[in-house]
């Protein structure tokens, strides 16, 4: 298994610590860094890139939306996966996930286990490497 060099932008500091806290006890997941909005996700893509192998980016942000650095990692042709974790997983969210590069939506309310799961098929390279909606 391989460390998971990963990057979560989520603007609640007390879900921001409780997921990495989570994630680098239970999987293979190294929080190398966090952005609390849009902008600073941004700059960090622009100026770090290759510096993680996965992004996990909530929708509603501080200043900005998780769509936009999803279009933006998309437009910067970010190499790392995208994974969004959302309280708002409803089928368009989803759907307009997907279509800007995320590799799955997870819902904050009943999908942890299914994230936790997912980063550790990543990190022992059985994850599939198509696009899926979970």
């Amino acid at each position: 298994m391989s460390v998971l060099r990963t990057y979560i932008v989520e603007d609640n500091p007390i879900i921001l610590r409780n997921l990495s806290e989570t994630l680098e006890e239970l999987t293979d997941v190294q929080v190398v860094g966090s952005a609390a909005d849009e902008g600073t996700a941004v700059d960090c893509m622009r100026n770090d890139t290759p510096g993680f192998d996965l992004m996990i980016i909530d929708m509603f942000l501080a200043s900005g939306s998780g769509l936009a650095v999803l279009r933006s990692a998309q437009a910067l042709n970010v190499q790392a996966r995208r994974i969004v974790l959302t309280n708002y997983a409803t089928p368009d969210i989803r759907r307009r996930c997907t279509a800007l590069g995320a590799d799955r939506v997870f819902d904050k309310s009943s999908q942890i286990e299914d994230l936790l799961d997912y980063c550790i098929s990543i990190s022992d390279g059985t994850a599939a490497g198509a696009v899926q909606l979970h």
